[in-house]
Parts: C-alpha cells; structure tokens; sequence
C-alpha cells in the first residue's frame, strides 16, 4: 500500500472515480461525503493524507483543515483542497491557511498523484504544519486575471512565499506583470508593516541608484546638499520592489548582497550602519544565468536573489485567459472614462486570442484603451490596431521569420474583412478549411 488516503467529496460520481483510480494505484482508502463523516472516521483510520473538496454543505474544506489543527497541532495531516469552480484569489488564502495543495479543476489524476506523492512525503518527514493566519486579500486591481493552469500555479507560490520573508525572484517577458505579481505578495504577508517601494534600476543613473536604494549624506556628491533617507531605511518591514534587477551596477551589487547577508547598509558618503528588516522581490525579464556568465551579475547575488522563483508565463501561452482578461481590462477603463462597455463580436475576440501579444498584458491594456475610446458601442478590428508589430519581442517585418510574416498578413486580411473568415480565405487565394488550419497554428 502506498499510504492512507481519506476522500471527502459530496459528489458520489468524484467519490467513485476517485476510488477506482486510487485501487489501481495501490493506496489504502476511505471514502465519506462530507467533513461531518471524516472527523468520525479520523481516529480508526489514521489518514496519512486528506484529499477534501474545498466547497461541501455544512463545514467546508477550510473549516475542517481548521478543525484538524485544533485538535492535532502541527501532527494534523496534510490536506489537499478540490476546487469545483476557479476561484483563483482563494488559492492564496487556502495555502496560507496551511492547506498543503489547491487543485484547480479541471482536475487531472496526473496532478492529484504528484499532490499525493508530495503529501505523504511531507507528513513521514514532518506530520503536518501549524496553520498560518490569513491577511487580508489584495484588491481587485492587483489581482492576476485568468484560469490557465500557469496563472494557477502563480496563484499558489503567491500563497507560498505569502507565509515567509524570503526574497522572492520574479521572471517574465516584459509586461506580463510582474510588478502586480510583486504587490499581491506585499499585500497578502502577514508579517508586513511598511509601504511597497518599487523602484526601476534601469532607469536610474548609477549614482541616483545608489541614492536611491541605501539613501546619503550631505555632500556625498553635487547636489547632495541635504542627508537623505533611502528606500531601505523607508521601508521598515516592508518591501522593496526592484524591477529590472539585472541592470543594477557591481557597486549597487555589493552593497545589496550586504543587505540581503546582515540586513545592514550605509548611506552613500556616510559612515553610519543601518539596519532594515525590508523584504526584497527582485524582477527581471534578462536571463541572470546568462549575466553570471558574462561576468555583469555576481553569482552570490544571483543565488541570494533567486531563493524562492516564480515565472509569470507570456500572454501568448495562456490565449484562453484572453477574453476574460479583455473583460477586465475593458470594464475598468470605461466605468474610469464613465462610459458604457462596448459589445465585443466574436470575429473581433478571434482576432485577438489569435495574435501573439510581444507587449503581453501591457500592449492589450493599451489596445483595449484605445478600442475603448474609439468604439460606439461595438469594438470593430480596425479599433485594434493588431499587426503594427510581429511576435518575438516586436521586430520589424523586414526582420521577420517567415512564419511570422505569414501570421502578420493573415491577420491583416482578416482584419480589413471585418473578421468575415470566407472573404479572408478568398483574398488570401486560399481555402476556408486552411484558414481555419493557419489560425489554429497561430493560437498554439
């Protein structure tokens, strides 16, 4: 037997399923629908692991993870959460609460025998975890919009590193959001007590960066003519957000590996030694690996910087989080403008789940504004402005591969039919089932 696994489900068709795939793999267990049932059960059986629905009748998933820590402490079992519905804000108050995993649906027995594996580890090493209060949750704008599996899995190391003051290393292409990723982290620690203080250190001279970041003295340099607080002596315990981490300079380098070290640091031009308690979140869309190499990035800082990591995937990857994401972003710039949302007709919303986003997130927020200006009611793709540049970081068309050129003039066409599929294909010189094939390839 591969170890003890309690069930609760309400739904009799999951329990079934459920039951027939754990048989197959060998686990011992037992099966009840509702949270009432497994407290009974929980003394005969012994569960080394509890596989739960996160929304039952009566008590629910939470409530009984909470029950389990009152009454057996940090020895209660690992619970893994099964959500019905993608509710992805909860996923971050559930793993902070101290629930071991999140399922989101669809749920896929792949990942339910990973969770399982990754529980019954978890509780011979260490028989469960003592629960973590819950912050309050971040606010609408901060949120990340989506259902994709990737966002999901964001989700849950947001609920993850939410729990601790480790520095936090956050990759993703340019304008996929980063910085709210950063500010939903900020949000949801507990044991914050200061501001969010970003700062972008490729748009700073070395010198301000400096200023900036460990604040100085008077006359530290022209135009110094006044001490100065910096960032890290603001933040108390807060968090320093620094975007675009991969630009800082060798002298900034050493002086924030200190940080991260001794949590100490000296004003420029000053010889006073300051202490911060300010939790650091590094971001970057450079390959660090590829600045240690170069010799640009120190391997000590990099190591330091990268101790927990999250990947925000490019919007590209995740197309069907697209409509709703226009959703989001559309209702919120017109109740801003105080006008009514435009309709969005299926042609023009093929329109853009097909096109690659270089900008990611940021160049969709920027067409819906424009579309939002310009529309009457309904979004038309000439609003769009799709197509102005290609995948792959925007280069120029005459830079182009040639699948992306042949993507670039498709969408073009399509856009000047309206969307219209059969006046494309016909002024493409191609048929409508091939069309249909190029579209599909391009959403992949």
């Amino acid at each position: 037997m591969k170890g003890r696994v309690l069930v609760v489900a309400p739904d009799a068709q999951l329990r079934q399923t459920l039951q027939r795939h754990l048989e197959a793999k060998a686990f011992q267990s037992l099966f009840v629908e509702d949270a009432e049932s497994a407290l009974a059960q929980l003394a005969a059986f012994q569960p080394q692991v509890v596989l739960c629905a996160a929304r039952m009748p009566g008590i629910t998933g939470l409530e009984l993870l909470q029950k389990l820590r009152d009454s057996h402490g940090a020895a209660a079992v690992p619970v893994i959460l099964m959500e019905s519905v993608v509710d992805l804000p909860s996923a971050v108050a559930a793993i902070k609460q101290g629930v071991f995993d999140y399922l989101v649906p669809p749920l896929d027995f792949e990942v339910i025998d990973r969770a399982l594996a990754r529980a019954l580890r978890a509780h011979q090493a260490r028989g469960g975890g003592g629960a973590v209060p819950v912050a309050e949750p971040a606010a609408d704008e901060l949120a990340l919009v989506g259902t994709d599996l990737k966002i999901a899995q964001v989700y849950k190391m947001i609920g993850k590193v939410s729990k601790v003051r480790t520095p936090v290393l956050i990759r993703g292409e340019t304008g996929t959001g980063k910085e709210v990723v950063a500010r939903m982290i900020h949000a949801n620690t507990t044991s914050t007590d200061g501001p969010f203080l970003p700062i972008n250190c490729s748009a700073l001279p070395e010198t301000l960066l400096e200023s900036e970041l460990f604040g100085h003295a008077r006359g530290a340099y022209t135009g110094a003519v006044s001490d100065r607080k910096g960032r890290f002596e603001l933040a108390s315990r807060g968090t320093i957000f620094l975007d675009e981490v991969g630009d800082i300079n060798e002298a900034v380098q050493v002086k924030l590996l200190r940080v991260l070290q001794d949590g100490e640091f000296q004003p420029l031009g000053s010889e006073r030694l300051l202490r911060t308690e300010a939790r650091i979140i590094a971001a970057t869309h450079q390959s660090l690996e590829q600045l240690v190499a170069e010799g640009t990035c120190r391997e000590d800082l990099y190591y330091r910087l990268r101790v927990v990591e999250i990947v925000v995937p490019p919007l590209r990857e995740r197309p069907g989080d697209i409509p709703a994401l226009v959703d989001h972003v559309l209702g919120r710039m017109c109740r801003g403008m105080g006008r009514p949302v435009p309709a969005i007709p299926k042609h023009v919303m093929e329109l853009l789940q097909n096109y690659e986003w270089p900008g990611n997130v940021r160049e969709l927020e920027n067409t819906m504004a424009r579309a939002a200006v310009l529309a009457e009611g309904v979004i038309e793709p000439e609003y769009l402005s799709l197509g102005l540049t290609l995948g792959g970081g925007g280069r120029r068309r005459e830079d182009a591969s040639l699948d992306a050129m042949e993507r670039w003039h498709v969408l073009r066409v399509l856009a000047k039919t309206g969307g219209r599929k059969t006046e494309a294909a016909a002024a493409l010189g191609i048929s409508r089932p091939r069309l249909n094939r190029l579209l599909r390839k391009y959403r992949t």
